[in-house]
């Protein structure tokens, strides 16, 4: 009598795994089933160009842009920063653009301003700036996005100064 429930038990099983592992059509995305010609979908499709940024405030420049060259170590001060903060300055073709990896996390946005030039250096100020929404929720993760300050005259061979701040917290 015992070994009927079991296999009744163990032939609901099977039969709840097969059906679940069952596939009537193509699964559109966002349509919520299969696909049929006689379906209406459930929402509009949003041609690849027009996605909604997957950031607040757009997707993040992960790579220095193409044609940059790597400004050498010897020519990149950062002992301003802290000590986990990236290293790494770009510069462009003309010399008039640098691009310099940064650091960002959760609601903050990482920047790049230009606050100091002379014949001998160029000083960098890296800033994260935090959302002032209250209540606003947040993501612990940790970015590395590459940012870009402009300079009046071509860096040359010039020191770059980097230096940190946050505002906003």
């Amino acid at each position: 009598m015992r070994w009927k429930a079991t296999i009744c038990g163990l032939g609901l099983v099977l039969l709840a795994a097969t059906a679940c592992g069952e596939r009537a059509g193509t699964v559109q995305p966002g349509g919520g089933g299969p696909a049929s010609s006689d379906a209406a979908p459930t929402a509009p499709a949003i041609p690849s160009t027009e996605l909604p940024p997957v950031m607040p405030g757009g997707p993040r420049q992960m790579q220095p842009p193409a044609g940059t060259t790597q400004v050498p170590a010897t020519r990149v001060d950062s002992a301003a920063l802290p000590s986990d903060f990236p290293r790494e300055v770009f510069v462009s073709a003309d010399g008039r653009q640098l691009f310099i990896r940064a650091e960002e996390g959760g609601c903050a946005r990482a920047s790049a301003e230009v606050t100091g030039q002379d014949a001998r250096q160029v000083v960098v100020t890296l800033v994260e700036s935090r959302s002032n929404l209250a209540g606003q929720m947040c993501t612990m993760d940790m970015r590395y996005p590459v940012v870009s300050a402009t300079l009046s005259d071509p860096l040359g061979d010039r020191t770059v100064v980097l230096k940190s701040a946050k505002r906003g917290y």
